[in-house]
C-alpha cells in the first residue's frame, strides 16, 4: 500500500489550500484517516481525523477553519484549509489505517510530507 499526498504550497495569510492523500495497492478496507503536521523541532501532532463512519475530530487550533473529508471510492482523504495563518506553516502528513487484502491485517500507512507555508 502506498499513499500519495498533494496540494501543499505557499499561500498568503487568509488564503486557502486543499490537501489530498490517495491510497493505492492491496486494500481491503480503510478505517480511520487523518492529517498530522510537524513544526521544526517538534513532534508530529494531530490536525484532524475522520472515521470510516464519517465522524470527525479536530485540533482546537484549526476548528472552524479546516475541514476533513473522505472519498471511500477513491481511497482518498482531503483537508480543506481556510483562513490560513502563518502559525499553520508546517509539514503536513496524511495517515490511513488500512486493512490489507492479503492478510486482513490492519496497518498504519503514512504519506510523504507536504509543505504548507503561510506568509504574513
Amino acid at each position: 500500500v502506498q499513499l500519495q499526498a498533494s496540494g501543499g504550497g505557499l499561500v498568503q495569510a487568509g488564503g486557502s489550500l486543499r490537501l489530498s492523500c490517495a491510497a493505492s495497492g492491496s486494500i481491503f478496507s480503510i478505517n480511520a484517516m487523518g492529517w498530522y503536521r510537524q513544526f521544526p523541532g517538534k513532534q508530529r501532532e494531530l490536525v484532524a481525523a475522520i472515521t470510516s463512519g464519517g465522524s470527525t475530530n479536530y485540533a482546537d487550533s484549526v476548528k472552524g477553519r479546516f475541514t476533513i473529508s473522505r472519498d471511500n471510492a477513491k481511497n482518498t482523504v482531503y483537508l480543506q484549509m481556510n483562513s490560513l495563518k502563518p502559525e499553520d506553516t508546517a509539514v503536513y502528513y496524511c495517515l490511513q489505517i488500512v486493512v490489507v487484502s492479503t492478510t486482513r491485517t490492519e496497518y498504519d500507512y503514512w504519506g510523504q510530507g507536504t509543505q504548507v507555508t503561510v506568509s504574513s
